[in-house]
This record gives C-alpha cells, sequence and structure tokens, in this order.
C-alpha cells in the first residue's frame, strides 16, 4: 500500500532510532514514503552506518543536521534527553519555521518542550511494543500550535503501525499506564496461563502458543464485535460449568483489582518520567 497526499511530500527525521523509531521508519518505508525524504540518528556511527545500509536511509549522529529543514521531527528519545536535545536543536537554529516536532518521550509534557522550542508545532504521542508488527496502539495530543492539518500528519505517520486515536493531554500518562505498559501485564499473563497448561502435562511451546493465540482471538473478538467484555465472558460462563470455576479462582486472587492497580502504579509512575525541566 502507498501513501498518498501530503506526508509523501514532507521529509521526515527520526531522531533516536531505538525499536519505536525503527517501527517508524519501518511503516514510512512499506508505505511507499520516499527514502530521500528520510533521516534517522542514533546513538553510536556503527550503528548509523548499520542503519543506512539496511534502510536505505541516510542516517547519522547528529540530530541537529538531521533535524535540519525537516518539515517533521520525531523524537523517539529516552524522557531525560528530549529537553537537552530539544535545547540543543534550538542552539543550533535546526528548526524551520512552522516545522512540526511530534514527541514519543513518557512523563514530557507539551508545555515543557514548548518552554524551550517555543511557539514550534508540538505534538505528544505514546505508541506501545505491538507498533513494531503493525498491531499497536497509539495515542496523540496536539499541542496549542499544532493545526489540525498537522495532526492528520501525525495520524498517517502512524497509521502503518496500528490504531490511532487522539485523546488530550491530561489523558496520557493513563494511555503510558494502560497501553504503553499493558503488554508487559498481557505477557505476564500470558506466561502464567501457559505455566497452568505446563502443570496439567501440555509441552511448553504448545501451552504458549495456545495461551497466545486465545488471548489474540479474545482481544479480537473485542474489537471486532463492539461488545462489552463481560457480555462475551458470559458467553463462554455455563451454569456450572468448568469456565465459571476458572472464573472465581481469578476473583479469590483479587485479579479485577490488581491489573486496576497495575495500571494505576505504571501511570503514576509515568508522570514522574518526564524529570526537572
Amino acid at each position: 500500500m502507498k501513501e498518498t497526499g501530503l506526508l509523501q511530500q514532507k521529509t521526515i527525521a527520526v531522531l533516536g532510532a531505538g525499536t519505536m523509531g525503527q517501527a517508524i521508519l519501518g511503516g514510512l518505508l512499506a508505505h511507499g514514503h520516499p527514502r530521500a525524504r528520510i533521516r534517522a540518528t542514533t546513538r553510536t556511527a556503527s550503528a548509523a552506518k548499520a542503519l543506512a545500509r539496511e534502510r536505505g536511509i541516510r542516517a547519522g549522529t547528529d540530530n541537529a543536521a538531521a533535524a535540519a529543514g525537516a518539515d517533521v521531527v520525531v523524537l523517539c528519545l529516552k524522557p531525560m534527553n528530549v529537553l537537552p536535545v530539544c535545547r540543543a536543536l534550538r542552539a543550533a537554529k535546526a528548526l524551520k519555521r512552522g516545522s512540526l516536532v511530534l514527541s514519543i518521550a513518557a512523563g514530557v509534557k507539551i508545555e515543557a518542550i514548548a518552554e524551550v522550542l517555543g511557539e514550534t508545532p508540538i505534538i505528544r504521542a505514546m505508541p506501545n511494543t505491538p507498533c513494531a508488527i503493525g498491531r499497536g496502539m497509539i495515542v496523540l495530543s496536539r499541542g496549542p500550535h499544532a493545526s489540525d492539518a498537522q495532526v492528520a500528519l501525525g495520524l498517517k505517520l502512524f497509521a502503518p503501525l496500528g490504531r490511532v486515536v487522539e485523546l488530550e493531554e491530561k489523558h496520557m500518562d493513563t494511555v503510558t499506564g494502560l497501553s504503553a505498559s499493558g503488554p508487559a501485564f498481557v505477557f505476564v499473563m500470558i506466561e502464567a496461563l501457559a505455566d497452568g497448561g505446563v502443570a496439567r502435562g501440555l509441552p511448553r511451546q504448545v501451552a504458549i502458543d495456545m495461551a497466545s493465540q486465545m488471548v489474540f482471538g479474545a482481544a479480537s473478538m473485542v474489537l471486532e464485535s463492539g461488545r462489552h467484555p463481560a457480555a462475551l465472558k458470559d458467553d463462554v460462563t455455563t451454569p456450572a460449568g468448568c469456565t465459571i470455576a476458572g472464573i472465581l479462582a481469578l476473583e479469590d486472587g483479587r485479579i479485577r483489582s490488581v491489573l486496576s492497580r497495575a495500571v494505576e502504579v505504571a501511570s503514576v509512575r509515568a508522570g514522574e518520567l518526564g524529570g526537572p525541566k
């Protein structure tokens, strides 16, 4: 599938091509974005050389050089590095007037970035690791100087990676705790479910495959049917059956409270990651 519209005409700089940066690059290239309009940076020269060779794009270690003249600058940086890099971009006068800065750093508020970059259009985004296989969840929040057209660019940029929605920034810490941290919680659950199968005699890999496919199928039913998870649960829960017996065991272990608290704690921690301005 090829890109259409304005995005393909934009020069995009991805600063920090780690796991998520690589996913963004992969989405752009898979949808036909011109390689000549993509730039990226990595922490080391050897990683940049490998990236340039593998992706066929311009890659280096100089963030200001990569951002210079770009229409969209994507900050795929650790939260502690976002504001220092923004200060370096400002000092180098690397951002052209009207360029869009898009940050995926947890906990770093738009206001903090704007204090460094002034009236630059800014969008915060929170993707998650399933973006690497095109099954991610991405939430965008616009800053006061980001136009509808620029938000549309952000939506198109992330569309190859999964589902994309726009929310107010006040929700971003909770988005981080639920959507970005959530895959790790699900991985723990898959491991635990597989352990239950192994305890009953299933081979380990068979148990992992069964648990993973079951979670994938159940999540797909929620998304595709539009029905409430409780209603779908009731479809499986016959009177005096094995499923209700298992659910009662989960309730004995306070499964709902534990999962809800995990999201709450992760959300609070997300708000602390931005660090001092």
